[in-house]
């Protein structure tokens, strides 16, 4: 294991890695295998693989990918207790702290990366690979803001890299057969979708601790931090209570919106929102109400976005977080579950409905007698390798390969996704935008509470509400840059 470097969170720049590595995409040999002879496997024909954030999902990632023709080589963390999983299971791997350096020292030795860090540096680490040349596979949501998403999607494009997002359920059988029940009629048209979880399982809709804590000696904070401001080390932020800081996570919706809105997505062949408005829930602390925490994701909320169907059909789509449901269909008996219990997804068309559960998982028409009765023929072929063995082998076929074309959850799909979620938050944090009221300095009003916001997808804008712009980009901190 290589020592970890402290505080050197800005000391190996982007400039310099892309330029000693500008063709690194060209940085490795192929070797035939009639050149080696029978029994050597070629270098092509095994994926290098390197991850970035190796612990937690990281470290199920790499176990997957390993599963297949890929050689885990390189791992990279802020945090060697994070980390320690993942180097015992790949003692061969050499180990970096900083992405930057690791990919400034390895890209010759690197086919592809592997990206499980918290949201907020999901799009710098990416787009730094791509930019290199490698294939990329990025744990869900693909970036945490609307603008690293689009980035992200064209840079596939422009570097010709074979690109995966981690929303597994993308390669299930579930919203296959979602799928075939639509495009044979069985619901007719989907108008409204109603979509939900019980997530958050972590704090939200608090005030930011005013204490601070020691670093634990086995944390990189400053790598860690990143492309987020610069803040002192609190308890219970790391390794999972992130999610809830609009600096590093994207709440309830960024967490599960990936697992549950890509059946219907894909269903439906949705593309960019037009419209979206929100509620938000409140919280207790004593006998006071949830006060004004702009850092915070809310406890709650319930989201409405429209979108363009197809035929011209609007589609009204409902997200419900923190444990906020819909009304049971009748069709439902009482004693059944809905969805997988605590999430799920039902479709409401205009002959009937159908419902999954997280992934596309448990697909059911109504009532669910019907789901043994119709009989549709296959005619979508299924993943039986998985999402990320799936990935390892387009990216050893190469960005023009029928495997590539063939994938479950490239950028292409990924990207307008993940863009039509953070839409959702886009509106939640609209939500608490605060304006002072003309003459009453100490008084503010909301106006993001009463105002569905429009949409010009192409164009990445809200076009009624310009303050709520402010949550399509954000700005990262000093020495950190996406590099577009």
């Amino acid at each position: 294991m290589a020592p970890e470097k402290k505080n050197e969170g800005n000391q190996v720049s982007r400039r310099s890695f892309l330029r000693n590595g500008a063709l690194a995409a060209a940085g490795f040999m192929i070797v035939p295998r009639h050149v080696l002879g029978r029994g050597f496997t070629a270098p092509s024909d095994r994926l290098r693989v390197a991850g970035i954030g190796v612990g937690g999902k990281g470290y199920s990632d790499l176990t997957g990918f390993s599963e297949g023709p890929a050689d885990i080589n390189f791992l990279c963390d802020v945090d060697t207790r994070r980390a320690a999983d993942a180097v015992k299971k790949f003692p061969k791997a050499k180990f970096y702290t900083d992405f930057r350096e690791m990919l400034e020292k390895e890209h010759k030795n690197i086919d592809a990366v592997s990206v499980s860090t918290p949201d907020h540096q999901h799009a710098v680490a990416a787009m730094a690979a791509m930019q290199l040349g490698k294939h990329v596979y990025v744990q869900k949501p693909l970036t945490h803001d609307i603008y690293e998403a689009r980035m992200l999607t064209e840079a596939a494009k422009r570097y010709k890299v074979v690109t995966q997002m981690g929303n597994q359920g993308a390669s299930g059988d579930g919203v296959r057969q979602l799928m075939e029940w639509y495009n044979a009629g069985i619901i007719g048209d989907v108008h409204t979708v109603y979509v939900w979880t019980d997530r958050p399982v972590w704090p939200q809709g608090i005030a930011w601790p005013n204490t601070s804590a020691p670093v634990p000696k086995e944390l990189n904070w400053d790598l860690w931090l990143g492309t987020a401001p610069k803040k002192d080390y609190v308890d219970n932020l790391v390794p999972f209570n992130w999610r809830g800081w609009w600096d590093y996570g994207t709440g309830a919706l960024g967490d599960m919106g990936c697992h549950l809105i890509e059946p219907p997505f894909r269903v439906l062949g949705l593309g960019y929102p037009t419209s979206v408005e929100c509620s938000v829930g409140s919280v207790y602390v004593g006998e006071f109400k949830r006060g004004y925490f702009p850092d915070s994701c809310p406890p709650s909320s319930h989201v409405i976005m429209k979108f363009p169907g197809k035929n011209g059909k609007e589609v009204t789509m409902h997200w419900m977080d923190g444990g906020i449901q819909p009304e049971r269909p009748e069709e439902l008996a009482p004693n059944e579950r809905m969805g997988d219990g605590g999430n799920g997804v039902i479709f409401i068309g205009t002959k009937g409905k159908m419902m999954c559960g997280t992934y596309g998982m448990y697909p059911t028409l109504l009532p669910t007698s019907r789901t043994k009765e119709v009989n549709v023929p296959q005619t979508i072929a299924r993943v039986p390798e998985g999402h990320y063995v799936q990935w390892v082998n387009a990216a050893i076929a190469g960005h023009n390969s029928a495997k590539h074309k063939a994938l479950s959850s490239p950028f292409d799909i990924a990207g307008p996704l993940t863009e039509s979620i953070l839409m959702g938050n886009l509106a939640i944090r609209s939500y608490d935008v605060r304006t002072p009221k003309p003459n009453k300095p100490d008084a503010f009003d909301y106006p993001g509470r009463y105002l569905k916001l429009l949409w010009d997808g192409p164009n990445m804008k809200i076009t009624n509400f310009d303050a709520a712009n402010q949550f399509v980009k954000r700005k990262y901190r000093d020495g950190w840059s996406l590099g577009v």
